[in-house]
C-alpha cells in the first residue's frame, strides 16, 4: 500500500513542544554536520548490525529508545515507498561486510498461523531479492517435509522449506546458502540444528534473547548516549532512560518482590528530582521488564513502588513467563517515557519504531493502541500500525522549518534510533571479542 503526502497521517503532539525536547531537537538541527561525522566514524571502528528496529518514545520533553531488536519482525508495517530505500540500503551492507554471498537461507519463526508474521518474512524475501540475492526460507517446524506453500493476503505466496544438515552445514532441497539470515529471536532456546556450523550466521547466534539480556544492551547504550551528550554538549538524561537490574527473581517470592520495589522506588526517585530540575509535571513512572524476550510480554507500568508488593496472584503469574513460556527470573526496571504522540480525533496514543538495515535508517512506522494511556506498554494486542511519512527522509532534515516539523522530527528520531543501532553493534563486538 502506497501512502502519498496528502494521505500522510503523522501523530500530533498533545502538548506544546517547548523547554528540552524542543530544545534537543535544534541542536540536532545545528549539529547535524558534527552529529553524522561522529556516526560515520563509529560505523568505520564498529559495523552495525545487519538488521535492527528501535521502539522510541517522545514525551515533548525527552526522545529515548526502550527497546531495540536485533530481529525486526515488522517489516510487512513499512511503507511500500521504504522498499527502494531498504534494498540499496541491503546491497550496500552486504557490499560491504558480506562480498562473496550470493544465496541465503532465512530462517524465521515458527508462527505459520500469525499472517501478518509471515507477510513481515514475505517482505524480507522481496527485499533480498530485488537486491539481487537468492533466497528460499528454511522452516525449524518439525513436522514440515520437503516444502510448504502459504497463501498470504497480500496476493503473495510464502514457499517454507525443510532444513536439512549436513555434517556442519544446513541446506534446502538442493540449494547450499552462504548465509544463514535469522529473523527468529531465539526465544525458545537455541536449536541444536544451529549449533556448531561452519556457514556464516547473520545475526549472531549470541544476540538472541536464549543468552542477550536487555540490561546489556542499556548499559551499552548508556556508554553511547554519554559520549554522543559529550560530542554535542547535551544532558545525556535527555535521550537516555534510567534503569537497574534485579536478578534470580521468584514473582511468588515475596522478599524479591520487595527487592523489586526497592530499585523501583530508586529509579522513581531519580526520575521525580531530574522532572523537579527541568520543571516538568508529569508524573514518574517505571516499567518493569523481563530482562529477555519481546512481543510486550511481562511488562508492566507502576507509579509507585508498593503496587509490586500489592501483585496478584494473575499478575504475579502474568509476570513470570515470557513468549517462550519460559520462566522470568531477572527483571529490568526502567523510566518510563510517557509518550505524547496521538493520532486522529480520539487521539489513540502512538510510539514510532524506526527500523534499519546495516547502519541506514530504512523506514519505520508508528505503533498505535486506542485502549492504553501515555504511560502504558503499546505493544500489545489490540494494536495497529501506520507507516512513518518517509517520503521525507529520516536522515535529511530542514533547518528552514520548525524543530519539529515532520521532517525534522524523523531526522531526530533516526539519530535516537542510530544510537541504539551502535549500542547493538557494541554488544556485537563484545560477543565477537568473547568468541
Amino acid at each position: 500500500m502506497t501512502f502519498d503526502d496528502a494521505t500522510q497521517i503523522v501523530p500530533n503532539l498533545t502538548t506544546t513542544l517547548t523547554g528540552p525536547l524542543l530544545s534537543l531537537e535544534k541542536t540536532f538541527l545545528n549539529r547535524q554536520v558534527e552529529i553524522e561525522t561522529w556516526l560515520r566514524k563509529a560505523w568505520q571502528v564498529t559495523p552495525a548490525p545487519i538488521q535492527c528496529s528501535v521502539d522510541l518514545r517522545n514525551a515533548g520533553f525527552k526522545l529515548a529508545p526502550v527497546d531495540t531488536n536485533v530481529f525486526p519482525a515488522g517489516f510487512n508495517n513499512l511503507s511500500y515507498d521504504s522498499i527502494p530505500l531498504c534494498i540499496q540500503a541491503l546491497q550496500a551492507t552486504f557490499a560491504k561486510q558480506f562480498p562473496g554471498c550470493e544465496k541465503i537461507l532465512l530462517i524465521p519463526e515458527n508462527h505459520t498461523r500469525n499472517i501478518f508474521y509471515l507477510e513481515n518474512v514475505a517482505t524480507l524475501v522481496e527485499i533480498l531479492n530485488k537486491a539481487g540475492y537468492q533466497v528460499k526460507v528454511g522452516s525449524l517446524i518439525p513436522d514440515i517435509e520437503s516444502s510448504k506453500d502459504i497463501g498470504l493476503p497480500s496476493g503473495r505466496t510464502l514457499q517454507l522449506h525443510q532444513i536439512l544438515r549436513n555434517n556442519h552445514k544446513l541446506y534446502v532441497e538442493n540449494f547450499m546458502p552462504c548465509m544463514i539470515l535469522l529473523n527468529n529471536d531465539l526465544s525458545d532456546g537455541l536449536p541444536e540444528i544451529l549449533t556448531g556450523l561452519q556457514q556464516l550466521i547473520q545475526p549472531s547466534l549470541k544476540l538472541g534473547w536464549s543468552n542477550r539480556t536487555k540490561s546489556t544492551h542499556f548499559k551499552f547504550y548508556s556508554q553511547v548516549a554519554s559520549e554522543f551528550a559529550n560530542e554535542i554538549d547535551i544532558d545525556p538524561w535527555l535521550i537516555n532512560p534510567l534503569f537497574s537490574t534485579v536478578e534470580n527473581v521468584d514473582f511468588n517470592h515475596k522478599p524479591d518482590l520487595e527487592i523489586i520495589a526497592e530499585q523501583a522506588q530508586q529509579i522513581l526517585q531519580k526520575t521525580a528530582e531530574t522532572y523537579h530540575q527541568y520543571d516538568i509535571k508529569s508524573q514518574p513512572y517505571v516499567m518493569i521488564k523481563a530482562n529477555s524476550g519481546t512481543y510486550g510480554m511481562g511488562v508492566l507500568p507502576i507509579t509507585d513502588a508498593q503496587q509490586i508488593i500489592r501483585l496478584n496472584r494473575k499478575e504475579r503469574n502474568k509476570m513470570a513467563r515470557n513468549k517462550g513460556k519460559e520462566t522470568i527470573n531477572s527483571v529490568l526496571i526502567q523510566e518510563g517515557i510517557p509518550t505524547f504522540e496521538t493520532i486522529g480525533v480520539n487521539k489513540d496514543v502512538a510510539e514510532p519504531v524506526v527500523y534499519m538495515l546495516g547502519q541506514h535508517v530504512v523506514g519505520g512506522f508508528y505503533r498505535i493502541h486506542k485502549d492504553k494511556k501515555e504511560n502504558e506498554n503499546l505493544n500489545s494486542p489490540g494494536m495497529h500500525f501506520q507507516p512513518l511519512a518517509f517520503s521525507q527522509s529520516c536522515i535529511n532534515p530542514d533547518s528552514k522549518k520548525s524543530p519539529d516539523a515532520n521532517v525534522n522530527r524523523f531526522y531526530a528520531y533516526g539519530v535516537v534510533a542510530r544510537l541504539a543501532l551502535l549500542a547493538a553493534a557494541y554488544e556485537l563486538a563484545a560477543i565477537t571479542e568473547e568468541l
